[in-house]
């Protein structure tokens, strides 16, 4: 070979494997299966429960704020399924966390342990010393089932499902206490924004109450009823603004003691209630909501009632 003589050497070839340029929320139904929330009210179609287990057969009351009346265990199970059947009634696929610690019987309250997204499930984690360690269990079941896990709560902070709530795809209340603290707040904020989400109104929960759905709650995509007086005028306003008319719980005594508030939507317009809250019934159907009522009086033992123990896995 002379010095005049070039070598032509074949070039590296390029890639040639080129990524799929699509959202996760796109893929979720075709990798992951058919989950996702960003409303209160759409159409019911997934939820995750825990049917309460041998944790709630022997407890201290005080410890794990339940109420001091006895809890008749049976009733209670057999008040859960009611529950369910009503749900699956509706066309309502229902999950079951089926594994759980034997000290946790607040683990009934699905709804503080997981908040769902579009793109999946955030896992809550706790404040309470005595509820600590039941989100492991939702987290596995999730996974069994094919929920993706987009976040888990860490760090120093705590946040619980039910400190926040959709109000549209853009649209997302998160309320700050005892119950999910500035740390908690900022993760879920993060995620949200993330996933695009435009807007995030802060709701300051009062001292006398932990969670936004035990005061507030969506029953159609143009109605909330909320117990004004410990709802921040600025959120109420903003909701307003958004097209929703606020419908006043008229009883305190059925917003503390019969969880009024705290109904879950079957669709737009149709609301599961707790029995025993004839003046919220009456008002919510004064206004054409329809409403089915059901006995959940030995879960409220617990403090919580429908909407605590009921994690919506998809809607619409």
């Amino acid at each position: 070979m002379t010095i005049d003589q070039k070598i032509d050497i074949d070039a590296i070839p390029g890639e040639r494997w080129f990524p799929k340029e699509t959202a996760f929320e796109e893929d979720l139904p075709l990798y992951w299966g058919d989950w996702g929330v960003s409303s209160e009210v759409e159409k019911l179609k997934a939820v995750l429960m825990r049917r309460p287990g041998k944790e709630v057969e022997s407890f201290d009351a005080e410890e794990n704020r339940f109420s001091d009346v006895p809890v008749n265990i049976d009733l209670m199970r057999q008040q859960h399924d009611h529950v369910a059947d009503i749900y699956r009634e509706h066309g309502v696929n229902v999950y079951y966390v089926e594994e759980q610690r034997e000290d946790r019987p607040n683990a009934v309250f699905c709804r503080d342990l997981v908040f769902m997204t579009p793109e999946g499930a955030i896992i809550a984690r706790p404040a309470m010393a005595a509820r600590r360690g039941e989100e492991r269990y939702v987290a596995k079941r999730l996974a069994e089932l094919g929920v993706p896990i987009v976040r888990t709560i860490s760090g120093n902070g705590y946040f619980e499902g039910a400190n926040a709530m959709w109000v549209d795809r853009e649209t997302v209340v998160i309320s700050t206490g005892s119950r999910c603290n500035r740390s908690g707040y900022e993760q879920v904020e993060y995620e949200l924004r993330r996933m695009g989400v435009k807007e995030i109104l802060h709701m300051q929960q009062p001292y006398s109450n932990i969670h936004i759905d035990g005061l507030m709650n969506a029953a159609s995509n143009d109605i909330i009823m909320a117990h004004v007086s410990q709802v921040p005028y600025d959120v109420l306003d903003a909701l307003k603004k958004k097209g929703y008319t606020i419908l006043e719980a008229p009883s305190r005594s059925e917003v503390r003691d019969g969880f009024g508030c705290n109904f879950v939507a079957l669709e737009p317009g149709l609301v599961l209630m707790p029995t025993g809250n004839p003046r919220c019934q009456e008002l919510l159907e004064k206004h054409g909501i329809r409403v089915i009522t059901v006995d959940v009086s030995e879960i409220i033992k617990g403090r919580g009632a429908l909407h605590c123990i009921t994690a919506f896995l998809k809607r619409g």
